[in-house]
């Protein structure tokens, strides 16, 4: 009887500091937040070097804020992380300049962003030959 006592009130002792540890956290996402509601955002600012961990301005009236952000290390610079686009199929290889080129029309401006509607890629073409009968055999059935 003691023990089942005893776990009753460890239990009870258990729910009693997670409620509070919640009731805290809720105060402390208060406290963060802002009434206005018109904010202009700054580009991600990588930590070091040109991509990774960094952090991202914004501000609205007279209050700045903020906020972790991350650049790809394989993302097209020339675009930037805040532009997303969809991109069509790579088209066939240019003999005169030796290289294939795509379009891109934006799907997504994140944060604002400066982004232009349409862009163009290109890279060189590859010297390669798929073998498309690579690893592939008949089956003879009797």
């Amino acid at each position: 009887m003691q023990v089942r006592g005893l776990l009753l009130l460890l239990a009870m002792i258990l729910l009693a500091a997670t409620t509070e540890a919640s009731k805290n956290k809720k105060e402390k996402a208060k406290k963060d937040s802002s009434k206005c509601e018109d904010w202009r955002w700054g580009p991600c600012v990588p930590n070091s070097k040109d991509c990774g961990l960094g952090y991202r301005e914004g501000t609205c009236k007279d209050e700045s804020k903020k906020l972790k952000c991350k650049i790809p290390c394989n993302w097209k610079k020339k675009f930037g992380a805040d532009c997303k686009y969809k991109f069509e199929s790579w088209g066939g290889c240019s003999a005169q300049t030796g290289l294939k080129t795509r379009s891109g029309i934006l799907k997504k401006a994140l944060y604002n962003a400066q982004c232009e509607k349409i862009v163009s890629v290109t890279k060189p073409c590859s010297s390669k030959i798929k073998s498309k009968s690579k690893g592939q055999f008949s089956l003879l059935l009797s």
